[in-house]
């Protein structure tokens, strides 16, 4: 009885370990009472001693794990219930890059994503959507389509304007990802949204940081560094928001 004990919670402590923990939640609980059956049929009361400490060590455990997902599960119900986080960024803040701010929502489940934002038409709107592109490509999401909404840039020409974007498309192609662009010279919205129901809307898109005073000042490459414009940031899900 003992071996088959020592296999279900060595195994419960690999998968703890892997931070697998309702797996590994069950097989604690099998090992654990196949532990007291060892126990109660052993005659030695050094060896029980032993496995009493062993017990109560897993035990312990167990019931951390059993509290952490029990918090967990209260914790999604409250994201995917009635949800609503709202974030004020500050004028000159810094620590606000795309990272910080979407990938909490970027979870595996995530294939589609839909950017409406008027405004990612000059050079530097078109790097950060570039940036933004990059953030999915890394994971933990496994987007497979980007959606774009925006309006041509009347003013500086949108031959380079959709030059950019379809070289960008392009580049995407490279990763199994398609990039769809469409125009409407109406958009007015800017908002961002994952098909795993979570909506994030931006008061200045994905263009709130300011530019760098020169090409060698920290925050050029790291938006994390980058000084910010002060803008607010209203977090959704799907199943809190009205039907309309």
């Amino acid at each position: 009885m003992e071996d088959p004990a020592v296999l279900v919670l060595k195994r419960a402590v690999e998968l703890d370990l892997a931070s697998r923990f309702q797996e590994s939640l069950v097989c604690y609980q099998e090992g654990i009472d196949l532990l007291l059956r060892v126990l109660k049929a052993t005659k030695d009361e050094k060896k029980k001693a032993c496995y009493r400490d062993k017990i109560t060590s897993y035990m312990n455990r167990a019931e951390d794990i059993k509290k952490y997902l029990e918090k967990e599960k209260e914790g999604m119900k409250l994201l995917y219930g009635k949800y609503h986080k709202q974030i004020k960024i500050e004028e000159n803040t810094r620590g606000f890059s795309y990272e910080k701010l979407f990938k909490e929502y970027l979870s595996e489940t995530v294939t589609e994503v839909w950017v409406e934002d008027p405004y990612v038409r000059q050079a530097h709107q078109l790097y950060n959507f570039l940036r933004f592109c990059e953030m999915l490509v890394k994971g933990p999401c496994k987007v497979k389509t980007i959606h774009l909404l925006t309006s041509h840039d009347e003013v500086n020409g949108k031959s380079q304007q959709m030059s950019i974007l379809e070289e960008i498309k392009q580049s995407l192609k490279d990763f199994g990802i398609t990039l769809d662009v469409s125009y409407s010279p109406s958009i007015h919205d800017r908002e961002i949204r994952f098909n795993n129901g979570w909506i994030i809307k931006i008061g200045r898109g994905l263009d709130y940081f300011k530019k760098p005073q020169g090409r060698f000042y920290l925050g050029y490459c790291d938006f994390d560094l980058r000084p910010c414009y002060e803008t607010t940031v209203d977090i959704f899900h799907t199943k809190h928001t009205k039907k309309t």
